[in-house]
This record gives C-alpha cells, structure tokens and sequence, in this order.
C-alpha cells in the first residue's frame, strides 16, 4: 500500500511541476505585454493520513496559480497622447460592448487608441469607459459611464467675453469745442455726420458661431479737465440697429488723475443688466447675443488705460474669443481628463476617465485580453476619480511594464525542471521497488 501511495505521491508532484512550469511559461510569454501582472505557483501539501492517527500514509502535493495584481509595474515613456499610466493603486474600467452595454472589465494596461468612429478602446478590442462632461467641464451624469469618444465634438468656437485694452491718451490733445452727444461718433463713424472721434482703435471680436466682428473704441477729448468720451461701436451691419442706432454699443466718460492714473470709468451698455458691451446681433446671422466686459484698467493704476503727455498710442489690445477650429488632437492628461485640442488654439475637456478600487484586488479573475473581471474574492467596486479616495495618479504618454523579472523565471525554470526530475525518480524506482516484490514469488 505504501509503494503504490509514493507512486501517486510522484504523479502528483509531476503535476503541481508541471503547472508551475505552464505559469512560468506564460510569465516569460507576456514579458512585453502592457502591465501584465505575473503568476506565481503555491504549493500546498496534501495529507493523506487520517486526523491524530499514527500511521503515515504518502499524501502528495498541489500547485495553485496567484496573481500578483497589486504588483506596481515599471513606468515606461511613450509617444502616444492616449497612452496612461496609473500609478498606485485601480483599475481603468473598460467594455467589450461599444454602446457600454455589456459586462464591464477591468484593467491596468493605458495602451488607449481610437476607433475608426472614434471610440477609445484597447489593442484587444475593450473600450474604456469615462464620465462625459459637458460644456463647463462638469460630469453630466456621475452615475453612469460611457466609452470615450474622440469625435462628439469636431470643431469648435470661443465666443469672446472680455476685452481689454492698453493705451496712453495724449494729455496735450486739444478737446473739442461744440455740442457732443452721446452716440455722435457712432454716427461718424457711420458716415452720418456727427462728431469725429479723435482717437479709434478697432478689435476684433467673434460671436458664438465663431464669426469675426469688429468693435471700435472711440476717444474724444473733453473740455472738463482730464476727462475723455467714449464710444464703442459695432458694424451696423452686423447689429439690430433698433437695438443699437449707427452701431453703438455703449459710451460714456473716463476721467483721469493729475499723476496720468485712471480715475474712473463710466462707460455703460445700451442693454440694461449687461457687464460691459452687450450685443444683440442681427437675427438672420442666427448668433446668440455677445456680453463682453470690457477692460479699460485698474483706477489707480496704468495697468489700461493711462493720459500722458504723449502722443497717443497703444500699449496692447486683447480679447477672449477665437474662430471656428477643427480637431486637432486628443490627449489624456494626469487628472484623467480626455482633452481635444483644435486649430484655433482652443481645448475642451470631453470625459475624464474612472478609475475602479477593490477591497481584495488580488481576487481578481483574470480574463483574456489583458484585462480581469471583478469576483466574490475582490469584492465590489468603487469608481473614484484619479488620484482622490485612495485611487492611483496617472501618468500621461506613459504605460505601465509589465512585473515580470526575466531572471528571476528562469531560475524558477531550472528548479522546476530539477523538482520535476526528482518526482520522476520517485516513480521510476518506486517501480523497480514493485518490480522486485513481484519477483519474490519465483
């Protein structure tokens, strides 16, 4: 009974060996896959005997496959935008379905690149999953995941919001002499007569579709002391001109102190309520209206506009807003933030990436593809931005090395291999033990 119990005591140390030969093999196979985590046998004795008895009895050994999941593996530079790294603890979540609709995944591996509809998903064919954000950045529903895609916004326009502008005011500049009311230069600068500005300056502006507009900033030197009127003024025909007669946007006076310091700026809109320069735009250009806060300067300082004497000059003009541009490239950034870039020099985030927790991310189930699916060992999920709530920081055009130590698999082969030896020896002499009892009958 003995013999024939070391017998399959050396079967089953073949087997356990030859199980931790097929893990090593798939170790060394996936040497270069992306953030591949390696398998390690355990060996377990099994005890054949029966509890407190005294008789031995050969039992044998078994091996079982664990997955060092929460293994870090090294950070590697890449040339991709979309490829990212995490560093610390998560998971990406991904989906096999594009809509998001089948069993989601998990994953380590940030090897992102899209579809030909744009859809972001893995060399093997899972789509990574994200909060879409709307137009503010916001997520439009924390609740619910959808596959990032690139291509949900292909252009792109900056409606302009604020304008500032720089520029010192002759001091000498002789005032004008006569009746000047309000809107005067607007009607000048419409070819109606009225009163010459004796300064403009034009900035270019665009409304929401991205359409370019004009606004001109028109000075006239009072005859009180240090004081300036002024006008802005759009195209009239680009404006509702019942809205704002030759074009005008908004007017009224500046004043300045004796050391050439803004004093006071009272330049008001012509739409109640508005911030600066509120524009209602012809209807038939179908652009919503502009509210553009305008700049002039800090009073106090000559941080705007300043009265030197000096002949007048501007120091800068700048404004917010920006034309149509068209995608240009996407990139991921180390907050998870899905970002599109467009030729205009604009960027709007699209989606930020969720990563997944696990209490036991050991229990994990590996999966083909390179990615695992959650089990009663790892415990539920929790989706929690990057780098918040114990969630891993991510490192942008970067992927995460796989864990495995070439070295240290083949020495594990060669014990292997030796272990196995040794367990075949116990078979072939427990064999030629047998061979000898069989013998003693003749």
């Amino acid at each position: 009974m003995t013999l024939f119990g070391s017998l399959f005591t050396g079967v089953t140390g073949l087997a356990a060996q030859s199980r931790s030969m097929s893990i090593i093999s798939d170790n060394v196979a996936n040497v270069n896959t992306t953030a591949y985590k390696l398998a390690e046998a355990q060996f377990t004795s099994l005890v054949a005997r029966e509890p407190g008895s005294r008789t031995y009895r050969p039992g044998g050994v078994s091996a079982q496959a664990f997955y060092t999941i929460g293994s870090q593996g090294l950070i590697q530079s890449s040339s991709s935008s979309t490829d990212v790294a995490i560093v610390g603890q998560g998971f990406f979540v991904v989906n096999p379905a594009p809509d998001g609709s089948g069993q989601p995944f998990f994953a380590r591996a940030g090897d992102f690149a899209a579809d030909a509809l744009g859809n972001l998903r893995t060399p093997s064919g899972f789509y990574v999953q994200g909060w879409r954000l709307d137009l503010n950045g916001a997520p439009v529903n924390v609740n619910q995941l959808e596959t990032v895609n690139v291509n949900i916004v292909n252009g792109v326009a900056l409606a302009s919001t604020r304008v500032a502008i720089g520029a010192n005011l002759d001091a000498d500049q002789a005032p004008f002499v006569g009746a000047y009311n309000p809107g005067d230069m607007a009607a000048n600068l419409a070819g109606g007569g009225g009163v010459a500005p004796h300064f403009t300056r034009a900035v270019q502006i665009y409304d929401s579709l991205g359409r370019p507009h004009d606004l001109t900033f028109a000075f006239l030197k009072d005859p009180a002391a240090n004081v300036w009127n002024v006008e802005i003024v759009a195209d009239p025909a680009d404006v509702d001109l019942g809205v704002h007669p030759n074009g005008l946007v908004a007017s009224g006076q500046i004043s300045f102190n004796g050391d050439g310091t803004l004093a006071t700026n009272a330049v008001t809109p012509l739409v109640a309520g508005a911030q600066g320069a509120a524009i209602t735009w012809l209807a038939a250009s179908g652009a919503d209206p502009s509210d553009i806060v305008i700049d002039l300067g800090e009073p106090g300082t000559t941080d705007g506009l300043a009265q030197f004497a000096s002949p007048t000059s501007i120091a800068f003009v700048s404004q917010n807003g920006a034309e149509v541009g068209t995608l240009n490239s996407v990139a991921i950034d180390e907050d998870g933030y899905v970002v599109a870039s467009f030729t205009n020099g604009q960027q709007r985030r699209l989606y930020r990436l969720a990563l997944a927790t696990f209490p036991n991310p050991a229990g994990l189930d590996p999966r083909t593809g390179n990615v695992y699916a959650a089990s009663d060992q790892s415990g539920e999920y929790v989706l929690r931005a990057p780098g918040e709530g114990g969630a891993g920081r991510l490192t942008p055009s970067a992927l995460e090395a796989s864990n495995v130590d070439i070295a240290d698999e083949f020495t594990k082969m060669i014990i292997t291999q030796r272990a196995y030896s040794a367990n075949a020896r116990v078979i072939s002499t427990t064999d030629e033990m047998l061979d000898e009892l069989i013998r003693l009958r003749r």
